[in-house]
C-alpha cells in the first residue's frame, strides 16, 4: 500500500474543536477517511474535486508551507447530506517535509459561519 503522507497531526485546539462537535459520533473516523482520502488524491494525485482551496494572503514564516481549507467533508453522521456536510476543515501542508497538520475543524451553521481567523494566523507567525 502507497504511504499517504510522511506524518500527519493534530494542533491541541483540533482536538478541542472535536470534543465540542462530539453529536457527530462518527466524526473521528471521518476524519481519518477524509485525510486517506480527499487529501491524500488532492495532494498526491492531483485530483481536485473542487472542495480544497488555499487561503489566499497569509504570510507563513515557514517555506513552503501552505493553509487550505476543505469545504467538502462526508460526515456519516449526518445522513443525507453526503460530502456538503457544512463541516469545514482548515488544515497546512508543508510541500517539503510531506506533512499535513489539522488546525480547525467546525460545523458551518448559523451560530459559527466561519473560521478562527485568530488561530490561523497565530499559526502562520510560529517559527
Amino acid at each position: 500500500m502507497e504511504k499517504r503522507f510522511r506524518s500527519v497531526s493534530r494542533r491541541p485546539e483540533f482536538y478541542k474543536d472535536l470534543k465540542r462537535l462530539k453529536r457527530f459520533r462518527t466524526l473521528i473516523e471521518d476524519v481519518e477517511i477524509f485525510i486517506d482520502k480527499a487529501l491524500f488524491l488532492f495532494h498526491k494525485k492531483n485530483i481536485d474535486n473542487g472542495g480544497i482551496f488555499e487561503i489566499p494572503g497569509l504570510t507563513i514564516s515557514r517555506e513552503r508551507v501552505k493553509i487550505y481549507k476543505a469545504k467538502k467533508f462526508a460526515c456519516r453522521s449526518l445522513k443525507g447530506k453526503g460530502v456538503m456536510s457544512g463541516i469545514r476543515v482548515i488544515y497546512a501542508y508543508n510541500e517539503v517535509e510531506d506533512s499535513i497538520e489539522l488546525i480547525e475543524i467546525y460545523y458551518k451553521d448559523r451560530d459559527d459561519t466561519e473560521c478562527d481567523w485568530v488561530r490561523i494566523k497565530a499559526y502562520c507567525e510560529e517559527e
